[in-house]
């Protein structure tokens, strides 16, 4: 009976990584950010501009651990709470990435549904320390949207593969446990996201097939690809019921909240 519920859940995880397509957009990977472990790059130019939260850019930092920031670079490798930092921060994927082995991080502009973009692609990358055993694929894309008003952008979350979840120097083991990874944004004052699961054991995994990132959506038809549509400065996409969204906190799969927090 034991092999039987074994085999089946064996089964049950290789048609979900089967049904999974590739999400990752191609054309944003024209500059190659050399392997480094904590490393920034910038300001990068986007190619156009964009209103967060009242405040205009035209330009990012591209930080290797999974996130953009615009004010400065960063190379804070265990994840902080998104929900209570005072960094403006977009992150797909905020852990402690490291390319000093295997493949690099590459960032890029390109079109997206025939509009202007810039996008960082995480193909295939490690964690530290210089582990490559399990690897992660995920892109950012930040869109111009300028057709509406201008500085109006989309950000677009794309998961392709993730296999491990926290650096080795962030509380984890080979990959897993610890700090978990964190994805979501902040403007650093008053507006934070975080994706269900961030900062939980196994949740973003490929292995969990209720919350792992590859198998859900947020604004989006396509599974493994989050949108959030930022109009007038301000993040406005709709956040689903929790019934949208199951996340595995433990043995039994709990009903998860998405949180849009606007802290006062």
């Amino acid at each position: 009976m034991r092999k039987l519920v074994l085999l089946a859940a064996a089964g049950a995880l290789l048609s979900g990584l089967m049904a999974h397509g590739a999400v990752i957009v191609a054309g944003f990977e024209s500059v190659t950010f050399p392997g480094n472990d904590d490393g920034s790059v910038g300001p990068v130019p986007l190619g156009f501009t964009l209103n967060f939260y009242g405040v205009l850019r035209n330009s990012v930092f591209v930080n290797n651990n999974g996130n953009v920031t615009f004010d400065s670079g960063m190379g804070t490798f265990t994840p902080f709470s998104l929900l209570s930092t005072n960094r403006q921060i977009i992150a797909p994927f905020f852990a402690d990435v490291d390319t000093r082995a295997g493949n690099p991080t590459r960032y890029g502009t390109g079109t997206f549904e025939g509009r202007n973009a810039f996008g960082v692609t995480w193909r295939e990358v490690g964690y530290y320390s210089m582990r490559t055993d399990k690897l992660n694929s995920f892109q950012l894309l930040l869109v111009d949207r300028s057709d509406i008003a201008l500085g109006d952008f989309d950000i677009i979350f794309n998961y392709d593969q993730i296999q491990w979840e926290t650096g080795n120097a962030s509380g984890g083991s080979n990959g897993l446990g610890g700090n978990s990874a964190r994805a979501g944004w902040s403007n650093g004052v008053n507006a934070s996201f975080e994706l269900p699961g961030s900062a939980v054991n196994g949740a973003f995994l490929d292995s969990n097939l209720a919350s792992g990132l590859i198998y859900n959506r947020l604004n989006s038809s396509v599974d493994g690809r989050y949108i959030f549509n930022v109009r007038g400065g301000s993040v406005v996409s709709e956040i689903p019921e929790p019934s949208t969204f199951t996340l595995l906190l433990a043995p039994l799969a709990l009903f998860a909240i998405r949180r849009f927090k606007a802290r006062a």
